[in-house]
């Protein structure tokens, strides 16, 4: 198949430091090509890829100042695909809504990949509006507060079966790796690692807007003996850092739509303790890859329970059910659908936001 994938421009493809939606976009990418399909990936001008590339900025976004207007970029990436969307059996957005202005004239078969968050009221005008256009979920809770969009099915992420290898032999240091933001819940991590009097590890970037959570909320508890920032980490890191984890804290406190870190720290036989919100209770499997909380005793209770876990185990589940392979399975027959069968969809009248 002609396929073009249309990543966001915030970071390269792959990311160079954070960014799960690109790094997902670079792995199902690299294995639609392994597979000897035709693809064009419209990303920043630095992206890694063996698909042919195409770009309207020279570097990510977020990582270089020069570039003051970042919807700008997207709007013009988005006309050149329009221009070229002939040349293609199906065009696979991750753009989030940037794009569906364009999307909706476009005749060549199109999706779009949700990759945030959807209980938010402002999305509902902008969703009920672009109603009839097709969409794809990366887990089924993400979908709870817009049932009523023109969903062709979830799929979830994967990775490389080569991009992590089993640890078999955990340090005893607890790891936290993600964005220093209140829905992510720092706080609680380091709370977890204080009542179990491990050390904790916390690779993370702040964002601009995360700036005055972190100074208030974060920095002064970095002080703490057993609280050590390492920084903002890449891909090439992160073997060492979850694979010689005791284990992986994720005490989110929003519905988050997958958690890609979740499955990162399961391919290196790492289990995750997390707290029961958004996709956890999809991604995790309860008592085999992790521990899933609800407050930060249990968390800490959990913590004790953990050497009873597999780490193998947690490996061969990732292989089973988070592998790139599986996932570009998935996608591929969502293509084909889209290719031989055009949804037909109508839209609800005044649907609800819940």
């Amino acid at each position: 198949m002609k396929i073009a994938q249309v990543a966001p421009l915030y970071e390269r493809v792959p990311p160079k430091y954070y960014g799960g939606t690109e790094r997902v976009v670079s792995c199902l990418t690299e294995e639609l090509v392994r597979q000897g399909h035709e693809v064009t990936l419209f990303a920043s001008g630095d992206s890694i890829t063996s698909a042919s590339l195409v770009s309207v900025c020279d570097q990510g976004l977020r990582l270089n100042s020069d570039y003051a207007d970042h919807i700008l970029y997207h709007v013009l990436m988005a006309e050149r695909v329009a221009k070229v969307a002939g040349d293609f059996d199906v065009i696979h957005f991750h753009l989030s809504y940037l794009h569906y202005p364009i999307a909706r004239r476009l005749m060549t078969p199109h999706f779009t990949t949700i990759h945030g968050r959807l209980d938010l009221a402002d999305l509902v005008p902008l969703y009920q509006e672009f109603s009839e256009l097709p969409v794809v979920s990366i887990s089924g809770r993400q979908r709870n507060p817009l049932p009523w969009l023109n969903w062709l099915g979830t799929v979830y992420h994967g990775l490389p079966e080569d991009l992590f290898a089993l640890q078999p032999n955990p340090g005893r240091y607890l790891a936290f790796l993600g964005r220093f933001s209140p829905e992510k819940r720092i706080d609680r991590a380091i709370e977890i690692a204080k009542r179990a009097g491990m050390p904790l590890k916390i690779a993370a970037k702040i964002d601009k807007v995360d700036w005055e959570y972190y100074k208030a909320t974060v920095e002064p508890q970095l002080k703490d003996p057993l609280i050590e920032y390492v920084g903002e980490i890449g891909e090439t890191e992160k073997q060492e850092f979850l694979g010689n984890a005791y284990a992986h804290l994720f005490p989110i406190d929003w519905p988050e739509p997958f958690g890609l870190v979740m499955i990162e720290a399961m391919a290196c036989g790492t289990p995750t303790i997390a707290f029961r919100r958004g996709s956890v209770p999809e991604v995790l499997d309860d008592g085999v890859t992790g521990f899933v909380v609800e407050t930060i005793a249990e968390a800490a209770a959990a913590l004790e329970r953990v050497p009873g876990l597999s780490r193998e185990r947690c490996r061969r589940v990732f292989e089973e059910r988070f592998s790139a392979s599986r996932m570009v399975r998935d996608y591929l027959s969502v293509y084909h659908r889209l290719e031989t069968e055009p949804p037909i969809f109508t839209p609800i009248e005044n649907p609800t936001f819940d």
